[in-house]
């Protein structure tokens, strides 16, 4: 007795193979691809080299251009010009700045760059590479919706 399978039955049985759901077994969590050209660079005071790379969703410019506004690379080097406001002494650094427009309405908003200086970040997912640093990983104004700098900023 012959058996044949329908169209709709191969395929499926077709696709099965291909995407690995015919007992194969699960492949191991790889974190997001990331672009890890650079961006932008700068030197903070105390001599450290510190880079913007492209990254992707989760960190790196990709990131914050458009989850938090900051679309210049003359803004996160206003801020790593300064001295590092906050450092957990593993590499995670934070530099504070402020961003003030005069005139008629001044007003200002303090915006944060955190950065990774080693060649992993904490969680491992991601690697820089022998010799290099993760660098910014994002940047955010405080005490803003979403911490989205405002339009305003020109950030």
């Amino acid at each position: 007795m012959k058996k044949i399978m329908t169209l709709t039955a191969a395929t499926v049985f077709a696709a099965s193979l291909t995407s690995g759901t015919a007992g194969a077994a699960p492949m191991p969590e790889v974190p997001h691809p990331w672009d890890k050209r650079v961006k932008c660079q700068t030197d903070d005071p105390q001599g450290r080299h510190i880079v913007t790379r492209y990254g992707n969703s989760e960190l790196g410019w990709h990131h914050f251009t458009g989850r938090h506004n900051i679309k210049k690379c003359s803004s996160l080097a206003a801020a790593l010009r300064g001295q590092v406001d906050r450092d957990d002494h593993h590499g995670h650094l934070e530099y504070d700045g402020v961003v003030i427009e005069t005139g008629p309405r001044p007003r200002q908003v303090k915006f944060t760059v955190v950065v990774q200086y080693t060649r992993k970040t904490t969680d491992g997912r991601y690697d820089a590479g022998r010799g290099q640093k993760i660098g910014v990983i994002t940047a955010y104004c405080h005490n803003q919706p979403g911490n989205k700098c405002p339009a305003w900023a020109k950030m």
